[in-house]
């Protein structure tokens, strides 16, 4: 008899990638037979992102590329109905505080009584638990050095994306 595939999904906006997500989705890659970046597209906040999805999720497949089982898609809408359409038995959630599982349960309630989906909370490692992409965006605004918080290959395309902005509004 076959066992049944154990599928999972790591959601987020991922704006950019940073070195605590890769820790999560490396860490569900040893867990889960088939792991599914979802990189999250919400049109209302598309002006605020620093990259396109498109953009995002072409970081994401290449820092993924080490893990054979990882895989990478966009979605809109509901993150339940990604988890139906795609078969998928678990959505991976990274925690680095009390106040992420706070929101995260209250999320992973609501998306259980959608569908029949398990939500597997894994902790950041330590050195990760300040990270957020929000904080890598303005510490690297600002000129900071965020080189030891995001793979090398999203540290060149994050340091262009600012250039180019910071080029923009000088000429503006």
């Amino acid at each position: 008899m076959r066992r049944a595939v154990r599928r999972a999904v790591c959601p987020g906006s991922f704006d950019p990638v940073t070195n605590g997500h890769l820790d999560i989705i490396e860490r569900a890659s040893r867990l889960f037979d088939e792991v599914v970046v979802a990189v999250g597209v919400n049109k209302s906040k598309s002006s605020a992102r620093l990259f396109s999805p498109e953009e995002r999720m072409a970081m994401l497949e290449q820092v993924v590329e080490p893990f054979p089982n990882v895989s990478v898609a966009g979605f809109e809408g509901l993150l339940t109905t990604f988890c139906a359409d795609h078969d998928v038995q678990a959505i991976v959630k990274g925690l680095r505080a009390v106040t992420d599982f706070d929101y995260e349960l209250q999320m992973a309630q609501m998306n259980a009584s959608l569908t029949e989906v398990e939500t597997v909370f894994v902790p950041c490692s330590p050195e990760y638990s300040f990270l957020a992409s929000s904080l890598v965006k303005e510490v690297a605004t600002f000129g900071g050095d965020v080189s030891a918080l995001v793979p090398p290959d999203v540290l060149e395309r994050l340091t262009a994306r600012l250039a180019e902005r910071a080029a923009a509004a000088d000429g503006s």
